[in-house]
C-alpha cells in the first residue's frame, strides 16, 4: 500500500499542473492510466494562448497564466512557449464579431491591430479576399504557441523533485471511503490518502460514480486536427496562428513548410482513445481549400483527441457535495494548457482551504464560479 496525503487522479496538464502547484505542502501521488503523461487530450493538444476562446471567465484566467508562462522552462531549460502572432480573420458579414474581439482585446491591454483583407493577405499570401473570404482581421501580437510536452514534462519534473509520485500503467478499479481517508485500487496496487482529486477528464464522471460522489454531467466532444505540407518552396513557419472568428477553422504553421489545420469541430463522444474520422479530416481540407488557395492533396497526418466539457463549458473546482475528501479538477475544455497557471492556484486554493487567489480575485472571479455545488439541479 502507497500512502500520500493527496491522490490526483489523471496524468494530463490538469492533474499534472495542480500536483506540483500542491507538491511543496503535502505529498502527492498521481494516478495515470495509461503508460505515460498526456496520452489522451493534453498529448493531442494544439496548445495555443490567446483571446479568441472561450467568455470573460476563460479570458480573464487566461490573462492571468500569460506572466506565469513567461518564468516557465522545460527541465533542459528551453523555454515552454514562444510568441506566435495570433490573425483573427472575417468576412464582411462578421464585422459585428470582430469588433466584439477586437474590444476584448484592448479590455486585457493586449498589443494588437486591426488590419485590412488586403493587411491580412500580406501576411498569409495564400488567405482569399473579397466577398466570401477575408474582409478584414485582427493581429494579436502577444499570443504564445505552447510547447504541450515540454509543460508536462516541466510539472512531473517539479512533482518529483518535490518528493511527489507519478504512476503509469494505474487504471482505477475501485474507490472506496475508509474512515477518512480514501483507499484507491489500480489492479494489484492500494492507494490512501484523506483527499482524492478527481482530474480525470473524459472519464472524470465515471470516477465520481467509482467514489459514489454526485456526477457532474461531463461531455468529452472529439476535435480533429490534420496535417499537409505548404505551398511548394514557400517557408511557412513565419505565418501567424490563424483563426476564423466564428465557425470555420484555424491554421497555423508546423516547421519551415508544413501546416496544422482543424474545422474545430465538437462532436459528442464517449470516453475513449479517440481516433479521426474520414467526414470530420475532409471537412477540415475543405473549410482551408474554400477560404485559402491552398491545394490540399494529401493529408500527411490526421489525429483527433477528447476535450470536456461540463454543461456551462467552465472548469469544475472544489469539494463535492456530501462527498468530504472528494475534489473536482475537471471540464477545462479547449483551454486547459493556456489556463493552467491559473487553475491550478485555484486549484491549490480550493484543496488546501486556502482564500481564493487574490490575483484573480481582481477579475471579479471567486470559488462560486468553479463549484461543483452549481450542477446541483
Amino acid at each position: 500500500m502507497q500512502a500520500a496525503d493527496c491522490i490526483i487522479v489523471g496524468g494530463g496538464i490538469a492533474g499534472l499542473s495542480l500536483a506540483s502547484a500542491l507538491a511543496n505542502e503535502m505529498t502527492v501521488c498521481v494516478l495515470e492510466a495509461e503508460s505515460a503523461a498526456g496520452y489522451h487530450a493534453s498529448g493531442r493538444s494544439v496548445a495555443f494562448a490567446h483571446f479568441g476562446l472561450g467568455e470573460r471567465i476563460v479570458r480573464s484566467l487566461t490573462a492571468a497564466s500569460l506572466p506565469a508562462f513567461r518564468q516557465f522552462s522545460a527541465p533542459t531549460g528551453a523555454p515552454l512557449t514562444r510568441v506566435l502572432p495570433a490573425l483573427h480573420i472575417a468576412r464582411a458579414e462578421q464585422a459585428e464579431i470582430l469588433a466584439d474581439l477586437a474590444r476584448v482585446h484592448a479590455d486585457f491591454d493586449c498589443t494588437f491591430d486591426v488590419i485590412s483583407g488586403a493587411e491580412a493577405q500580406e501576411l498569409v499570401p495564400v488567405l482569399n479576399t473579397g466577398a466570401e473570404a477575408v474582409d478584414a482581421a485582427i493581429i494579436d501580437h502577444g499570443a504564445l504557441a505552447l510547447d504541450t510536452d515540454a509543460m508536462l514534462q516541466r510539472h512531473l519534473s517539479d512533482l518529483r523533485a518535490q518528493g511527489g509520485s507519478f504512476v503509469t500503467g494505474a487504471g482505477i478499479t475501485a474507490i472506496e471511503r475508509i474512515g477518512d481517508r480514501w483507499r484507491v485500487m489500480a489492479g494489484a496496487h492500494v492507494f490512501e490518502a484523506p483527499i482524492i482529486v478527481n482530474a480525470a477528464g473524459a472519464w472524470a464522471d465515471k470516477i465520481a460514480t467509482m467514489a459514489t460522489a454526485r456526477t457532474i454531467g461531463i461531455e468529452p466532444r472529439r476535435r480533429t486536427v490534420i496535417s499537409f505540407d505548404g505551398p511548394a518552396e514557400t517557408d511557412t513557419s513565419n505565418w501567424p496562428f490563424i483563426k476564423t472568428v466564428a465557425e470555420g477553422f484555424y491554421m497555423l504553421p508546423e516547421g519551415r513548410s508544413r501546416l496544422l489545420a482543424s474545422a474545430m469541430d465538437q462532436t459528442p463522444s464517449a470516453a475513449c482513445d479517440a481516433a479521426p474520422e474520414e467526414l470530420d479530416i475532409a471537412i477540415a481540407a475543405d473549410r482551408i481549400a474554400q477560404a485559402t488557395t491552398l491545394d490540399i492533396r494529401r493529408i500527411v497526418h490526421s489525429w483527433a483527441g477528447l476535450r470536456s466539457f461540463t454543461p456551462d463549458e467552465l472548469p469544475v473546482i472544489g469539494e463535492a457535495q456530501e462527498t468530504p475528501g472528494f475534489f473536482w479538477f475537471a471540464g477545462q475544455g479547449g483551454y486547459g494548457f493556456q489556463t493552467s497557471p491559473a487553475l491550478a492556484a485555484i486549484g491549490k486554493a480550493a484543496v488546501l482551504g486556502l482564500p481564493f487567489p487574490e490575483h484573480l480575485a481582481a477579475l471579479d472571479i471567486g470559488f462560486s464560479d468553479f463549484a461543483p455545488a452549481r450542477f446541483a439541479d
